[in-house]
């Protein structure tokens, strides 16, 4: 806004005037001392006073500007304690988002169009966001549909950590036929003729899915700046103002880290980041870790790109699967090098965090930090943490606290619930993961999305969650005894992930000396329908001072990016998240109505199945009541 005066601020001559000030707002700073203000002022990017509109009048200087929220919501930047933003941001323009899409029908018809615009030799790839369990048709799409709506344009389709479906164009493209062998851990599903049919599956690792989606173009030089610049924007669309970066496959040291250290460099970020490091290949993962160790130290870096640790693998052989469509994964025997991997942390003041899905891996993890600590060496004062951690049982967590851990936790169930429920019960639904025992044991949790490549990174997705237990097909997996208050989920995906980077002191809370890191919300998250928590965004995210994302009202107040390049990306023709918007009571009871014909049609195909209808439109025959 302009610094003209606005209810009574006005613009003065002074020697300290605020670069930023936000009045008439719903402050939630998260401060349990000062929960509520009205005003927050700023100057080079931190809070200096907070109150109501005579608190920060002081301060409006002739060039101070003065956002007037209208009476909204206004909370913490939000701070994704698991999301795989270096990863995302080199891939987010080439990628076509099914991220909030209701309908199988307009994911396709969005496909079709944009064969029509992508170029010969470029794939389109929807990976990640979605799940059959968002969809009203409740199922995937067929590579007879992926042929149809690009019959020469390779499509690849990824969902979650459980299949990938190709069209004829992408199994050449990929060099798949006939005598390609099925890769370890992987199932390459063929015909009758041996030929691939174009479905993989991962059986338990995901390796066959990633590393055949790693045989697409990718962006090259100013593209990949242009792309992360895009994807943050599209994280401070939602409020988000920082992330824990969780590195991940195919995210190699320091080439691939190289894009957003540049644009650090330039003061172009427009998210905090702090990264971790991921030994990338089998069997030289301790070579990896002491080539880092002797390069670079933990909180190296600044307040905006910072070395957080290791982690979130630190020896191949140590980590599960998340494929709930599997088996649990049966591990060998991987203490050794897991041991030789931790103690070489500890020994030179790393911290790491730890992918562990099961509590079974949970437990033979633990007993080598045990191991360590009769020594003396764990945690020696580092930060370490499990994510993840579906299943932990309340001794492994017990555990954990005696040895000063930390848990995150992701909204993978908002995804893969009903195939975990299908496969461990409503028992282990409704405990996983266990987040009130960990609250109630006092362990820092926090929260994240564990996005891109599976869950959305929407985070009010995950709040949701979080709150309601239920998951993004409206299925209620968690009890009430097992969620948390709105409060409570907003301080784990704010004030919790600053513990976890060691910033607590300056992140996660607005009050004077903080970072000026916050959102001004569409919906008040604390009154909204418990439904519409997901539907929520920002209309104005500030980090450090300044404007990243505005909307609405404050359109063209926030910083100026380059245009998305390649021209014919998906994300300049349909954006990123698809806002299903709010959705008026009658439309929402046709919606169940049409889910109500639809189930009982299940209903009747079962019933003729098993030879419950004489035919398949005769009269309904059940021996319960037969006479």
């Amino acid at each position: 806004m302009s610094p003209m005066p606005v209810g009574g601020l006005v613009p003065q001559d002074i020697d300290n005037p605020a670069d930023l000030i936000v009045r008439n707002a719903e402050v939630h700073t998260g401060d349990p001392r000062h929960p509520h203000a009205e005003a927050i002022a700023v100057r080079d990017g931190v809070i200096t006073v907070m109150g109501d509109d005579k608190a920060v009048a002081p301060y409006v200087g002739p060039h101070t500007k003065v956002v007037d929220a209208l009476g909204r919501r206004v909370i913490p930047g939000l701070n994704d304690a698991h999301l795989h933003v270096i990863r995302g941001g080199l891939n987010y323009v080439l990628e076509l988002r099914w991220d909030g899409v209701r309908t199988l029908r307009q994911g396709l018809a969005m496909l079709r169009e944009q064969a029509a615009r992508t170029p010969k030799g470029q794939w389109i790839r929807v990976v990640g966001g979605w799940s059959v369990e968002q969809f009203a048709e409740r199922r995937l799409p067929t590579v007879a549909e992926l042929n149809a709506a690009a019959p020469d344009t390779p499509v690849f389709v990824l969902h979650l950590y459980q299949s990938a479906i190709l069209n004829h164009a992408a199994l050449k493209a990929a060099g798949f036929d006939k005598d390609t062998p099925d890769p370890k851990g992987g199932q390459i599903v063929r015909g009758r003729n041996g030929d691939p049919t174009g479905m993989l599956l991962a059986a338990p690792s995901a390796l066959i899915l990633y590393s055949t989606l790693a045989k697409a173009p990718v962006l090259e030089g100013e593209d990949k700046k242009t792309s992360t610049r895009h994807f943050l924007r599209e994280l401070n669309r939602f409020g988000l103002t920082s992330a824990i970066d969780a590195a991940g496959g195919f995210q190699n040291f320091p080439d691939n880290y190289s894009t957003v250290i540049e644009l650090a460099k330039a003061g172009q970020l427009s998210l905090r980041i702090a990264y971790h490091l991921f030994p990338q290949t089998a069997g030289q993962e301790i070579a990896d870790l002491t080539r880092w160790i002797e390069m670079a130290s933990p909180e190296d870096g600044d307040e905006w790109l910072r070395l957080n640790g290791a982690g979130e693998n630190l020896t191949w052989a140590a980590a599960d699967f998340e494929n709930f469509n599997q088996p649990r994964p049966e591990l060998g025997d991987y203490e050794g090098e897991f041991e030789k991997a931790a103690r070489l942390l500890m020994e030179n003041g790393w911290g790491f965090r730890l992918h562990a899905t099961y509590d079974e891996t949970i437990r033979r993890d633990l007993a080598v930090f045990e191991k360590l600590a009769a020594e003396g060496l764990f945690p020696a004062g580092n930060r370490w943490l499990f994510d993840h951690a579906e299943t932990v049982s309340t001794d492994s967590l017990d555990r954990v606290v005696a040895l000063g851990g930390a848990m995150s936790v992701q909204n993978r169930l908002s995804f893969q619930g009903e195939a975990f429920l299908r496969r461990y019960g409503p028992g282990a639904a409704a405990d996983a993961p266990p987040i009130r025992e960990m609250l109630d044991r006092g362990l820092t949790v926090a929260a994240g999305t564990d996005a891109t490549r599976v869950s959305t990174y929407n985070p009010w997705v995950a709040l949701h969650w979080l709150v309601s237990g239920r998951n993004v097909g409206d299925l209620s997996l968690r009890p009430l005894t097992n969620r948390v208050d709105r409060q409570t989920a907003l301080k784990m995906f704010t004030r919790a992930g600053a513990e976890l980077t060691g910033e607590e002191d300056v992140k996660g809370v607005l009050r004077p000396g903080c970072y000026a890191d916050f959102a001004v919300l569409s919906d008040d998250y604390f009154a909204v329908p418990e439904p519409e928590i997901a539907n929520i965004e920002a209309l104005l995210t500030v980090t450090g001072g300044r404007i990243v994302y505005a909307a609405a009202e404050y359109e063209g107040l926030d910083e100026e990016l380059p245009p998305i390049s390649p021209g014919w990306s998906p994300v300049a023709h349909f954006g990123g998240y698809q806002t299903a918007g709010r959705r008026p009571a009658g439309v929402r009871q046709a919606e169940l109505l049409g889910e109500a014909v639809a189930e009982s049609e299940q209903h009747r195909e079962w019933r003729v199945a098993r030879g419950l209808f004489p035919d398949a439109t005769g009269t309904p025959f059940d021996p319960c009541f037969s006479l």
